[in-house]
């Protein structure tokens, strides 16, 4: 059993001080530190004074350390799943690109395979984010337009099992075909305008038709106009769930207390949206078919485009603790609790409470990653790494 002693608990709405966290793979007990007496058993974890948090839950990521989720192999899902948790990442969701269907297939089969057989290490693969084919050309952003198509169930059809989030461009689903045939059959699979040039009007009757989400707000959609509001002043108005690249490079820092005061605490999830260069050196990359080229803030097209990030979520929420008057269990919320409660999960994570999945990060007062347990394992030790 672990015994977590000398921590700062970051519970959903505070922060616990003086208490004992015990657990194995679930989180069995919090106790008062005068109340714990040790046991010979006790694995006993000195947090020296750290945040002990809830790991944080990416719905957003494309790759990372050199391997994308579009390699399609066993090796680049384990290798992400390895390299996450040194973020604080202990589950994620795996989002595709727009590329060939033979070669999305094989990402979903792959990824199908992984998830069933239950036996990850590191962050866990909970499911997959199908970003595209079913986009706008004007606003593909880093899509490969060669690939886009009309959208469709069948597309799709052998997975929704695994798949947890889809974006579209709304304007492109006739008559909310898809949406109403999704939500018939698979009523818990999140549908997310995103690489749209939907009218506001259009993302609002979205809304009616079952869209909740929207792919990283202010990019890659129409923007916010006084006389046309488009996709951007719907999610700021309506009920969306608002994902936000806090790298200061997608989205200006000064907007992200806009964000915060218009969405609210329990309506904006922070991502990553992270490519195969995170955590690598700049230089020349790919991500979908397509050279990116990678500097220390940003990762680029050749033409400029934007094409995901070289963020990390520890990284993403000290941006946004920074620009805001969030507390700091308020801005882990947004990459923990949030993502948790919109994919159904918070039975199980999202959150520290007795009964859930040992699934922590330790962190300090800048969001430095010491370790991260995933399912009372540890998977990650900042001393250990910088030993080797």
């Amino acid at each position: 059993m672990n015994v977590y002693i000398n921590g700062r608990i970051l519970m959903e709405n505070h922060i616990l001080e003086g208490h004992v966290l015990i657990a194995d793979n679930t989180i069995r007990d919090i106790i008062p530190a005068t109340s714990y007496k040790q046991s010979p058993e006790d694995h006993v974890i000195d947090l020296k004074g750290h945040f002990l948090g809830p790991g944080f839950v990416d719905v957003h990521i494309h790759g990372a350390s050199g391997f994308d989720t579009m390699d399609g192999t066993t090796e680049a899902f384990h290798e992400i799943s390895k390299i996450l948790p040194h973020t604080g990442v202990t589950s994620y969701l795996a989002a595709t690109m727009t590329m060939a269907k033979s070669a999305i297939h094989q990402s979903l089969n792959c990824a199908q395979t992984i998830i069933e057989n239950d036996n990850q290490k590191g962050a866990r693969l909970i499911g997959i984010h199908a970003e595209g084919p079913f986009v706008s050309e004007k606003y593909k952003g880093a899509q490969n337009p060669e690939f886009i198509e009309a959208p469709s169930y069948e597309f799709y059809q052998p997975y929704y099992d695994i798949i947890k989030l889809i974006t579209i461009a709304p304007e492109e689903d006739a008559d909310y075909k898809f949406a109403n045939t999704l939500h018939t059959h698979h009523e818990g699979v999140v549908l997310s305008i995103g690489h749209s040039s939907a009218t506001y009007d259009t993302a609002i009757e979205a809304f009616k038709n079952g869209y909740r989400h929207v792919t990283h707000l202010f990019n890659a959609m129409t923007g916010l106009h006084h006389r046309e509001p488009g996709i951007v002043g719907a999610a700021l108005t309506e009920d969306f769930y608002t994902e936000i690249i806090a790298d200061n490079v997608h989205v200006r820092p000064e907007l992200y207390k806009l964000v915060l005061k218009a969405k609210g605490k329990d309506r904006i999830i922070l991502i990553t949206d992270a490519m195969c260069a995170a955590h690598l050196s700049p230089g020349q990359y790919e991500l979908g078919g397509q050279a990116v080229i990678v500097d220390k803030e940003s990762a680029r097209l050749t033409s400029g485009v934007l094409a995901g990030s070289v963020l990390s979520m520890n990284t993403a929420i000290k941006n946004f603790y920074d620009h805001t008057d969030l507390s700091v269990y308020e801005a882990i919320n947004l990459a923990s609790k949030n993502p948790a409660e919109e994919l159904g999960l918070y039975d199980r994570i999202g959150s520290i409470a007795v009964n859930k999945d040992a699934d922590f990060v330790v962190l300090d007062d800048d969001f430095i990653i010491y370790e991260t347990y995933c399912k009372g394992q540890l998977a990650y030790s900042k001393e250990e790494s910088n030993a080797t």
